[in-house]
């Protein structure tokens, strides 16, 4: 392995200890409510806050730090999130918890934006999408190994190894790339103004809205994965089982993602949302079948894998020009979708039950397919893709 792929590969794991400890959550929202004395819909919140914490700081703190020397900005996000890790262990208020929750959530955006941004630079020209989908496959990691394993820490031992465990991966990846990262300095681009400046595209603007809603028909799903499934009495370690299979075939989408969005841009993204609601469809009509249901998650993954890539090349895409402040913008829209999708499916499962989610999503997904057109409509051939 060439140092340039060590770094995209450590990149990669440091997006894996980021994204374990923001939704290693999704998986033990059941305990977690035990612990802390609360409803599983109200223990939501420390999925829902995690991400609208992101989605507020990815368009503020990616700008401010562009500036800043990369590798001294990327350890600072591993410091704060080991320290939060840890303090979480010895919480038992609800609130305070919250707190820890929120802090570590508007460092989030510095490093995935950043990452990306690197690992794109450092890859050469004409492999700036599989480097991008090598750091995006952190994601899909998190979810393989981060989401399963604290899953079954916490509920065969306890949260708080549970807990101990993400702060353990984000001192492994604070180590690994202190030691092997040279200090990067942000190339000379546009002021900050003129990144500002994207804002005013309409492309970049139908973008936001249309990464927005897929989030939101991805995650108003997988964000209360660990309550749907459990209508097909698929619990405990099991349930780390079936997400396991989730994660090891979103990664296997990331890298069918990088081909398909290089070869067949606009077909992927507009068919997307219809062959997704199709699996929604399915999961609803089976959703008490055990057997089923955990063969329809292998197709599940494959697509939350893609849906993840998709996310990142329609918005970077459509601002190359300023690619730390359009990554931090991605963090901030997905998150934002993040926060939509749990907190309407939060209200249809009290009122209606956890099944119905799946109408959430796809409703969801339907909303992002107009806005895919109407960003098409404006697509300029400058911003390469066609």
């Amino acid at each position: 392995m060439n140092k340039v792929s060590l770094l995209i590969f450590l990149l990669s794991f440091g997006t894996f200890g980021i994204l374990t400890t923001e939704m290693g959550f999704v998986g033990i929202l059941p305990l977690l409510a035990d612990h802390f004395n609360v409803s599983v819909v109200d223990a939501g919140i420390f999925v829902s806050i995690f991400a609208l914490g992101v989605a507020i700081a990815g368009l503020i703190m990616p700008l401010i730090f562009s500036k800043i020397n990369y590798k001294k900005s990327l350890l600072l996000v591993l410091a704060v999130f080991i320290v939060s890790n840890i303090l979480f262990i010895f919480v038992d208020d609800f609130n305070l918890a919250i707190l820890l929750r929120v802090i570590p959530a508007f460092f989030h955006p510095i490093f995935c934006s950043f990452a990306l941004t690197v690992a794109s630079d450092i890859s050469g020209e004409g492999n700036e999408l599989k480097a991008a989908s090598r750091v995006i496959m952190g994601v899909s990691a998190g979810m393989i190994l981060g989401v399963p394993i604290v899953s079954f820490l916490a509920f065969n031992w306890s949260f708080e190894v549970a807990m101990m465990f993400m702060a353990v991966v984000n001192i492994i990846s604070f180590i690994s790339l202190a030691i092997v990262m040279p200090s990067l300095e942000p190339k000379e681009g546009i002021s900050y103004s003129g990144q500002l400046k994207v804002l005013k595209k309409p492309v970049f603007l139908f973008s936001i809205v249309g990464v927005i809603l897929l989030t939101a028909g991805l995650y108003s799903v997988y964000s209360y994965s660990s309550v749907f499934l459990g209508l097909s009495n698929i619990v405990g370690n099991l349930l780390s089982v079936v997400l396991f299979i989730f994660g090891i075939f979103s990664m296997f989408g990331n890298y069918i993602a990088a081909n398909l969005l290089t070869k067949f841009p606009i077909k992927t993204v507009l068919a997307f949302p219809f062959i997704l609601s199709a699996i929604f469809l399915l999961l609803f009509g089976f959703y008490n079948i055990a057997i089923v249901v955990m063969g329809l998650a292998v197709f599940w993954g494959i697509l939350a894998g893609i849906g993840n890539n998709i996310q990142q090349f329609w918005i970077v895409s459509s601002a190359p020009e300023a690619p730390e402040f359009a990554n931090g913008v991605f963090l901030s829209s997905g998150n934002i979708g993040v926060t939509l999708g749990t907190s309407l499916s939060a209200f249809v499962i009290s009122a209606i039950g956890a099944r119905y989610i799946l109408f959430v999503g796809i409703g969801y997904l339907v909303l992002a397919f107009i806005f895919f057109v109407l960003r098409n409509k404006f697509n300029n051939s400058h911003i390469g893709v066609n």
